[in-house]
């Protein structure tokens, strides 16, 4: 099964959330529990909060030590 242990996603696929969730936009997400073993991975939304989203929607990326500063001072 697919994991996610990155810091940060691209999502690829927003089906029935696309108020919530943007195609193409960088997400943080929050590492922990069983959600890998169900598919899930926990992504933190423009309004601050975290929700589970199946993790075929999502592209892990890293970034630079500068990349990840910059985008932890936009979250």
């Amino acid at each position: 099964m697919k994991t996610i242990s990155a810091k940060y996603v691209v999502c690829v696929h927003n089906e029935g959330y696309p108020v919530s969730l943007s195609v193409r936009k960088v997400y943080r997400t929050i590492p922990g529990g069983d959600e890998p073993d169900l598919g899930l991975v926990r992504v933190v939304v423009e309004s601050g909060e975290d929700y589970l989203y199946p993790m075929d929607w999502f592209v892990p990326v890293e970034f630079t030590e500068e990349g990840e500063r910059a985008l932890s001072a936009t979250a």
